[in-house]
């Protein structure tokens, strides 16, 4: 079985952050990781990148944690893969299929509402995952559900703080019939709770993961108890 990481920040994209994208590179391949999709916190939630930058120019700093992750991946043996995590006022999501060069040809999608932004990107072939749909933490304040415009549930979060949000998230995924992911949502080095998705074939692109999730092709990695 192959183990991919789903949901990972690095210093350079996520102001929450403290691992760089090559330390993350080196903590997974470590932990026997066969790939990682860096999905740092976008321009609407806590990124680290100026947003006083013109839109290219942020894209491109934006990006700094997923290219130095992907080319000290490269150099170990790691598939680094491109994903962003989307804030919508506390609520996040996970979007995979899309890349660098579409964030600069959609300069907009900061201020379209977030269903025209799911739209687009299910139109761009990517998919949406809602991330940790039940977590309750003071800077969330409310908890958002829009199964119409999401394609699956991250239903085990490794950074949750109480088991019970997980049961949550798998709960609304199985009365939406939603396929279900797994992730760690690290942003540091070390620690015990990794989480993430085992699949009998590795994962080398955004597709063959997307593929994996949505056909049920894909085994949660989760810690006994939860």
């Amino acid at each position: 079985m192959f183990k991919t990481e789903t949901h990972m920040h690095t210093s350079e994209g996520s102001a929450c952050a403290s691992a760089s994208g090559a330390q993350q590179a080196e903590q997974y391949k470590a932990l026997g990781y066969s790939t990682i999709f860096v999905t740092d916190h976008f321009i609407n939630g806590n990124t680290a990148a100026d947003r006083s930058l013109p839109w290219e120019q942020w894209v491109d700093a934006y990006c700094l944690g997923y290219e130095n992750a992907k080319r000290r991946g490269d150099e170990i043996g790691l598939n680094v893969l491109f994903g962003i995590e989307y804030g919508w006022r506390g609520t996040d999501l996970l979007v995979y299929g899309i890349d660098k060069s579409w964030l600069k040809e959609n300069p907009d999608i900061a201020q379209i509402s977030v269903q025209k932004f799911c739209k687009r990107v299910r139109l761009a072939g990517g998919m949406i995952v809602h991330a940790h749909p039940f977590r309750q933490e003071p800077y969330i304040t409310e908890l958002k559900l829009i199964p119409d415009y999401t394609d699956a549930v991250e239903i085990f979060n490794a950074h949750n703080a109480k088991a019970v949000y997980n049961e949550r998230a798998k709960w609304y995924a199985e009365q939406f019939s939603l396929p279900v992911t797994a992730g760690s949502d690290c942003h540091h080095i070390g620690g015990a709770r990794f989480s993430g998705v085992k699949t009998q074939t590795e994962i080398r692109s955004a597709e063959d993961y997307m593929s994996a999730a949505l056909e049920g092709r894909v085994e949660l990695i989760t810690f006994a108890g939860e």
